[in-house]
C-alpha cells in the first residue's frame, strides 16, 4: 500500500498532522524542491493513488458510486498538501548546508539526468504491462544485465532500501486500519492489527525487493558504469546518507497521512452504502 499510494468531503476536518508554517523566503529549500522535481513526482503519485482507489473500490466498495469515490480519492491526494508535507519533512531533517550539498549534486548534469530517469521510469510504471516487464527482467538474471544489476543491488543494500520500504508499507497499512477503525467500520485491537501486519511482512519484503530492483534497473539502464559509481559515491557521503533518511521520513509521513484518510473514506462510503 505504501508504495502504490508509491504510495484520501472529509478533508477540511481531518488533519492528521498539523503543518508548520514556513517563512516567506526559503530559497535553499525552494531550490531543493525544484532540483528534485518534487511537484512532478507528486503528480505521478496522484495517478498511482487514482489506481489504488480503483483497486480499493473493487475489493471493498463493490456498490459504491465510482465517480463520487474517485472524487474523494483525488481530494485526499491534494498536491499542494502533499508537497507541504514533503517540504516540512526536508525542513525538519536537513540543515541548510546539507540541503546545499544535495542541490549541488542534483543540480549537476548527472544529478538532473538521474532525477529525469527516475521520474520517467515511475511514470512508465503507471502502465501495469511495463511494470510487469520490468519485474520479469529483474527476475530473469540475464548475463547482459549483470553489471547494472550488481550496481543496483549494491545501492539497495547500502541505502537499506528494502527495510525502509517494508517499514513504510507496514506503517501505512497500520494507518489505513486506524482510519477504518476511527471511521467505525473496523473492530480490531492493537494486538490484532500488529499480528495481521507481521503476518504480511514477508509478502511486503518480497514485493519490495522485486519492485525496487525492477524500478532501479529500468531507471538507471541508460547510465554508464562510471556515472552510477559517481551516484553511489554521493549516497556514501554524509550529505547523501542524511538525505536518504530525510526522503524516507518525509514520504513515509505523507503516505501514512494519505493511508489514514483513505481508511476513513472507505469507512464513510461503507456506512453510506448501508443507508
Amino acid at each position: 500500500m505504501a508504495r502504490v499510494m508509491h504510495h484520501f468531503g472529509l478533508l477540511a476536518a481531518l488533519v492528521v498532522w498539523p503543518l508548520a508554517s514556513f517563512a516567506e523566503e526559503a530559497p535553499v529549500l525552494d531550490r531543493l524542491m525544484e532540483v528534485l522535481r518534487i511537484a512532478d513526482t507528486i503528480e505521478i503519485m496522484r495517478e498511482e493513488g487514482r489506481g489504488y482507489g480503483e483497486d480499493v473500490a473493487t475489493e471493498m466498495l463493490p456498490g459504491a458510486d465510482l465517480d463520487s469515490w474517485q472524487s474523494t480519492v483525488m481530494r485526499i491526494h491534494d498536491p499542494d498538501r502533499m508537497q507541504r508535507v514533503i517540504r516540512q519533512g526536508f525542513d525538519a531533517a536537513l540543515t541548510e548546508p546539507e540541503m546545499q550539498a544535495v542541490i549541488d549534486f542534483y543540480g549537476s548534469d548527472l544529478g538532473a539526468e538521474i532525477v529525469a530517469l527516475e521520474i520517467s521510469a515511475r511514470r512508465a510504471f503507471l502502465e501495469p504491462e511495463i511494470e510487469e516487464q520490468a519485474r520479469a527482467r529483474y527476475s530473469e538474471d540475464h548475463p547482459d544485465d549483470s553489471r547494472l544489476r550488481g550496481q543496483v543491488e549494491q545501492m539497495i543494500a547500502e541505502s537499506d532500501l528494502v527495510e525502509r520500504n517494508v517499514s513504510g508499507a507496514m506503517n501505512s497499512t497500520m494507518m489505513f486500519y486506524r482510519g477504518m477503525m476511527d471511521g467505525g467500520e473496523l473492530e480490531m485491537t492493537q494486538s490484532d492489527m500488529l499480528a495481521d501486519l507481521w503476518s504480511q511482512e514477508e509478502a511486503f519484503r518480497s514485493d519490495s525487493e522485486n519492485w525496487l530492483g525492477a524500478f532501479l534497473m529500468m531507471a538507471y539502464d541508460p547510465l554508464s558504469a562510471e556515472d552510477l559509481e559517481r551516484f553511489l559515491a554521493f549516497w556514501r557521503e554524509d550529505a547523501g546518507r542524511v538525505f536518504n533518511s530525510a526522503m524516507f521520513k518525509s514520504f513515509d509521513r505523507m503516505y501514512e497521512e494519505l493511508s489514514y484518510l483513505m481508511g476513513q473514506a472507505v469507512a464513510q462510503h461503507m456506512q453510506s452504502e448501508k443507508l
